[in-house]
């Protein structure tokens, strides 16, 4: 069988010895000193290489100096801001590990990830500092926070230390004063660990995914490869910097190329093309439901008015590429097939119409990719649904485990192979095509779900014995999955009043939109709840709809 492959990337850095965040910011702050790489409109602020090397440089020292050990966790809990990626930056360059939690997780979701990593220091909005203290116990490793304002900075300062901990505006990690000016900061190797990233967790709790800088680098230099980034480009991400979208397959790939990186605070659809003229962006990323959005909204006759060229849709809204090609003037729309474990093993070639449905081809340079029974690990035919599997082919550019999992990690990575529970086909040329999930993991508008946790939540309602959570598929192409959960009831209770009570457990995004009351649930014969039939089932007559009781 002759295959395609993804051969382009050639990597910017060729010495792998280079490939860790501190070597690449020292060289473009060496080599282009004046140009600018973060670009934050909404502060009406920009900063060079140069400036963005001197203030990762303090925040790498002041936090050395305030405690923090080389291989040390550091939460990160805020909103997009310079503030963020200059913490992101700052930890690099000082040896820490940056932890980025996503800003909806409070109670047991934020206190389970602050356990895990056993953080000694944080970083966050000043709107999510009281979250801290509703986790204390959790959130007891952390020695000292520093508190980005945006509003409430004194009074979330106030609320921290009034729990016991050592608190401090943000600005004094990035002061001109001479305190940690003498702290020395260490020679960083691309095999340390830069990052702790959560995914969402099937049969246990998320899992927090040990990724090195190696692989932080090379994951951004993939996404180079795949948009053909230069130092002329501008890229704008308004996804959520505590996911890799936004920061290794957004950002990163700006620093490694050169090239400018523009962060917003949210995405509107509304303002989306206004934002792309107003900051001359060349390349943009979407995930989930925003390519709907955009088709969405009215035409204007300017829409093709514009600098943009290249899209980074995950997934692509097959639908609705060529309508939005022609609309607003873009080049090319690309795609990868990837996993924070595991970097972008499968990959669109730039400006290739692909065929309908296809993620990509299999970068083999890079990757051994098979396709595999899930019970026995055989490799399965061309056409045929199996399980992907992957294997790096060079050092580091796959995370290191899950941490503080080992046991996870050794699950996971069976026969030597990665098993990332995701089912997909590959055709004849070497196409690989996204069917569906063999894991329980859910996925709503970009953001992973566990369906334990979710089912934790549940079951924590006391009228509740048992539960299933499943994903549905979501009414907007690219809108990914719904959540359902199937509910066992012990005493009566209305799907509002479960409702309500998940708003107080659950991140907003992860609320099952769904709830059908069931009487059984199918089962193996070892008490296995068979989710694949109820994924059969669906929504059904009797299913409860959150959104259509919303709107009466």
């Amino acid at each position: 069988m002759s295959f395609r492959y993804y051969r382009d990337l050639k990597p910017t850095f060729g010495d792998r010895a280079d490939w860790a965040l501190p070597t690449v910011l020292r060289h473009h702050a060496a080599e282009r000193p004046d140009a600018v790489w973060l670009d934050a409109p909404e502060e009406d602020r920009s900063w060079t290489f140069a400036e963005t090397l001197v203030s990762a440089e303090r925040v790498g020292r002041s936090l050395l100096s305030a405690g923090a050990t080389v291989g040390d966790r550091v939460v990160i809990v805020a909103a997009n801001s310079s503030q963020f990626v200059r913490s992101w930056v700052g930890t690099a360059v000082a040896g820490l590990v940056e932890v980025p939690i996503n800003t909806a997780y409070e109670h047991d979701f934020l206190a389970h990830q602050v356990r895990t990593v056993e953080a000694t220091h944080a970083i966050v909005d000043d709107v999510f500092a009281a979250r801290f203290v509703d986790v204390a116990e959790a959130a007891s490793t952390i020695r000292k926070f520093w508190v980005i304002d945006t509003g409430q900075r004194d009074a979330a300062i106030e609320t921290l230390r009034a729990a016991g901990w050592d608190a401090a505006p943000w600005e004094e990690l990035d002061e001109h004063s001479a305190v940690g000016a003498d702290v020395e900061l260490p020679e960083v190797a691309p095999q340390d660990l830069a990052s702790v990233l959560f995914t969402s967790g099937t049969t246990g709790p998320s899992k927090g995914v040990a990724m090195p800088h190696a692989q932080m680098y090379f994951f951004a230099d993939e996404c180079v490869s795949l948009v053909r980034l230069t130092d002329a480009d501008a890229w704008m991400s308004v996804t959520p910097l505590f996911h890799g979208n936004a920061q290794f397959m957004a950002a990163y790939p700006t620093l490694v190329a050169g090239a400018r990186f523009v962060t917003r605070s949210r995405f509107s659809a509304s303002r989306w093309v206004d934002q792309l003229r107003e900051s001359k962006v060349t390349v943009t990323n979407f995930i989930g439901v925003m390519m709907d959005f955009i088709a969405k909204q009215d035409e204007r006759p300017d829409d093709a008015d514009n600098p943009l060229r290249c899209v980074f849709a995950a997934p692509t809204a097959a639908t609705l590429v060529e309508p939005l090609r022609r609309r607003f003037g873009i080049e090319a729309f690309v795609e990868v097939f990837g996993l924070t474990e595991t970097s972008a093993p499968i990959i669109s070639p730039y400006g290739e119409d692909r065929p309908a449905g296809a993620a990509g081809l299999a970068a083999d340079e890079w990757f051994d990719v098979a396709l595999v029974d899930p019970e026995t690990d055989e490799e399965v035919g061309v056409d045929e649904i199996g399980e992907l599997v992957i294997r790096p082919k060079v050092p580091f550019i796959c995370s290191m485990g899950y941490f503080n999992m080992p046991e996870k990690t050794v699950e996971a990575w069976r026969n030597l192979w990665f098993h990332t529970g995701d089912a997909l086909k590959r055709d004849a040329d070497g196409w690989f095509y996204f069917v569906d999930r063999f894991k329980d993991a859910l996925r709503r508008r970009g953001e992973n779900i566990s369906s334990y946790e979710i089912e934790t939540s549940v079951l924590s309602h006391p009228a509740v014995v048992e539960t299933a959570v499943i994903a549905v598929p979501a009414s907007a192409e690219a809108g990914e999955d719904e959540v359902m959960a199937y509910v066992i009831l012990r005493d009566e209770v209305t799907p509002q009043e479960l409702w309500e009570h998940f708003a107080k457990r659950i991140p907003s995004f992860a609320i099952p939109r769904y709830i059908r009351f069931v009487d059984e649930l199918p089962k193996t014969p070892s008490q296995r709840v068979q989710k694949a039939k109820l994924r059969e089932l669906g929504v059904t007559d009797d299913t409860h709809d959150r959104e259509a009781a919303l709107t009466r």
